[in-house]
């Protein structure tokens, strides 16, 4: 069943991210879906910050290195961000089967990989509703 958060602003949108990071371990895998600019790469940020215990945490996106990985206290986290990623078997180069092995797995464009995800995966679908307001559609994995 998909749950709808209401994100009033950028704070929002962090906090939400906390409050899932308290839930995650390793071999969990996020999904986050949406358009350029719709908060995920906020979201992520906040979610490794949180993860990492270390609100200061550098956190660049992996637009251009496609995954940057973070060792926090409850295992290593790998951030791909695939929106250049030409062929979806290019993420085998990447890390991918390394990450699913029981990394925390963060994925932003995971469209860009075709039929090479995972199946449990919970996805979150980021959609713009004004400047800084977003709406959050959260889908669980099916075996929980």
């Amino acid at each position: 069943m998909d749950r709808t958060i209401t994100s009033a602003s950028e704070a929002d949108t962090q906090a939400e991210a906390a409050r899932l990071a308290a839930a995650m371990k390793g071999g969990d895998v996020l999904l986050l879906e949406g358009d350029l600019g719709a908060g995920k790469t906020v979201f992520a940020r906040a979610l490794i910050r949180a993860l990492a215990d270390d609100s200061a945490l550098e956190v660049p996106s992996p637009t251009f290195t496609l995954v940057q990985t973070y060792d926090t206290p409850r295992g290593t986290v790998w951030h791909f961000d695939l929106y250049r990623l030409e062929e979806p078997q290019e993420i085998y180069e990447i890390g991918w089967e390394e990450a699913l092995a029981g990394g925390i797995v963060i994925v932003e464009w995971p469209e860009r990989l075709a039929g090479l995800l995972p199946r449990n995966c919970r996805k979150i679908r980021f959609e713009n509703t004004g400047e800084t307001a977003r709406r959050l559609v959260v889908k669980e994995p099916e075996d929980r």
